[in-house]
């Protein structure tokens, strides 16, 4: 399973902002000190998701009930973010295919 990361912030429509990585989800999470990105992005959702064991996943990913608290607290002070507007895109591959796109869209203020 590999998924493309990327972060926009809106600038007169969404610009790319900082990331657009691809990793091999199945080896980031056997590893996942192999990107400090991909660990900064997954810690966020983590305590919230059930994507907490290595491949195979034949069941849906889930992410339930993120506290927005949480969330500002990691992308202010763990990692400061200037305030705005950002969306946060992904696509999700299974053997090569895109099977899922999901955007998540925030204001920091």
């Amino acid at each position: 399973m590999q998924l493309n990361l990327a972060l926009y912030k809106r600038l007169n429509g969404y610009k790319p902002f900082l990331y657009n990585i691809t990793i091999d989800a199945c080896k980031f999470i056997v590893n996942r000190n192999s990107s400090p990105v991909a660990a900064f992005i997954y810690n966020l959702f983590s305590p919230y998701s059930n994507m907490n064991h290595p491949c195979p996943y034949n069941h849906d990913v889930m992410v339930d009930k993120a506290p927005t608290s949480h969330l500002n607290q990691q992308l202010t002070n763990v990692l400061p973010f200037p305030k705005g507007d950002y969306g946060f895109f992904s696509i999700w591959y299974a053997r090569g295919i895109k099977r899922a796109y999901v955007n998540v869209y925030g204001t920091l203020s």
